[in-house]
């Protein structure tokens, strides 16, 4: 074996080493999400429907949380690349003081303006009433959910991947438990459930952050809230805020696209967006690695590190992505008819499962060159981008939703607004300005 072969197959094993742990972590989430559901859907539909209100809204303020673990991750990487762990370890710690920060208004904002969120999705007054019982317990451990991803964000930069998947296995555990006790051991109902889903997250919160804070005190760091810090965690993760907007309105104007489609079309794209959330997930835990991995090499000013990662990575996105397109081309009769019985779901499913096959090698490139620029610090650059091709796809999604096209002309419109990412993306890690050394 030549030492270029050498070479290669430890970036393989680096890469994967960071992104197997990372998926299994990424997928504890919606896992959590599930236990409530089953344990809440025996209650009655009323609850159900409650918990869904509750959950959205929670979804949506985590899902634009995230730059939370992202940015520590990169200012981290960036710093241990450097050789200075003890920077390192106090940006980590820095971000999770703004987490707590922001989780703290955020659960006093949702206790004041809570009932009225909810009572914008104009369900019922008894659905409404659920959630609003569960929000308000929920969103005490929302605090906990943002020390969460920050203090992952730490771990990932120090290349471990580990600890935040057993922490979120234990989560798990604790919250099966814990809901199942209190909402029919104690009968609570769905506050029971609340309350374990709570109280388990702010056990997750407790052991990632006294990890970090173990590292910290080996390394001489001392745990010291600094203003200055703090300030420029918040001020790098405005862009990434941003990001994840772009993200969240692309799929709110596909799902109210396909809202005007009849039911058949409707139950079709959630069947269609619940598969694709779960292959993205596999695309994430690449992206994931490529953050770490991306941020250590520029800190430690090694470019070609970095390219030659850049290309390993983007090599295990696409070919990802062509394996699970073909798979999920030949399963469609089979996962059609585990969602749905309805011949009109099928209809429309068929034909849009293979444009969505299509779609996910790209999101291979679109996913990993993400991380990547992530990574690098090169927040503004994908925000900016993700703007304006989202500005782009809104009137090409409403023209398929005024014409009639179709389901499947629908997720092909996404797939362009997924292409049009990896494109910007490629052409901009094909020159050097995103590649910004140093600390």
């Amino acid at each position: 074996m030549t030492p270029a072969d050498r070479d290669e197959r430890s970036l393989n094993r680096g890469i994967l080493a960071l992104a197997v742990p990372a998926f299994a972590t990424l997928v504890a989430e919606p896992i959590l999400i599930l236990v409530d559901t089953t344990i809440v859907g025996r209650l009655g539909t009323a609850q159900l429907a409650g918990l869904t209100l509750a959950s959205n809204v929670i979804g949506v303020l985590v899902g634009l949380s995230i730059f939370l673990a992202y940015g520590t991750t990169a200012t981290v990487g960036r710093r241990l690349g450097a050789g200075d762990r003890r920077g390192a370890l106090a940006g980590g710690m820095d971000g999770m003081v703004l987490g707590l920060v922001i989780g703290l208004l955020l659960a006093a904002g949702l206790a004041l303006a809570g009932p009225w969120l909810l009572g914008l999705y104009g369900s019922t007054p008894e659905a409404t009433g659920y959630a609003g019982t569960y929000l308000r317990i929920v969103a005490l451990g929302l605090p906990a959910q943002l020390v969460s991803l920050a203090s992952t964000g730490v771990l990932r930069g120090l290349q471990d991947t580990r600890t935040p998947l057993w922490v979120a296995i234990g989560v798990n555990l604790a919250n099966i438990a814990l809901s199942l006790t209190l909402v029919y051991g104690v009968g609570l109902g769905i506050a029971g459930a609340a309350i374990g889903t709570a109280v388990a997250q702010w056990g997750g919160a407790t052991v990632l952050g006294l990890t970090v804070l173990r590292g910290a005190a080996r390394n001489d760091v001392r745990f010291r809230p600094r203003l200055g810090g703090v300030l420029r965690a918040a001020r790098a993760g405005g862009w990434l805020v941003l990001r994840a907007a772009t993200l969240q309105a692309a799929i709110t104007v596909t799902t109210f696209t396909a809202a005007g489609m009849g039911e058949a079309s409707l139950a079709g794209h959630q069947v269609a967006y619940a598969l694709w959330q779960t292959m993205t997930y596999a695309l994430d835990a690449f992206a994931i690695a490529a953050q770490a991995l991306i941020a250590l090499r520029l800190g430690a000013g090694d470019v070609a590190g970095a390219r030659r990662i850049t290309r390993r990575v983007l090599v295990w996105g696409v070919g990802f992505g062509l394996l699970v397109g073909l798979v999920l081309v030949a399963l469609r009769p089979v996962l059609i008819g585990f969602f749905s019985a309805d011949p009109g779901v099928h209809d429309v499913l068929m034909v849009t499962l293979v444009v969505l096959a299509c779609v996910v090698p790209i999101g291979g490139v679109t996913f990993v060159l993400d991380g990547v620029l992530i990574g690098a610090g090169d927040a503004r650059y994908l925000s900016l981008v993700g703007l304006l091709v989202t500005l782009v796809y809104t009137p090409l999604a409403l023209a398929v939703r005024a014409t009639g096209a179709g389901l499947a002309w629908l997720w092909a419109g996404y797939g362009v607004w997924i292409a049009a990412r990896a494109l910007t993306l490629w052409l901009r890690a094909r020159g050097t300005a995103w590649m910004q050394v140093g600390t």
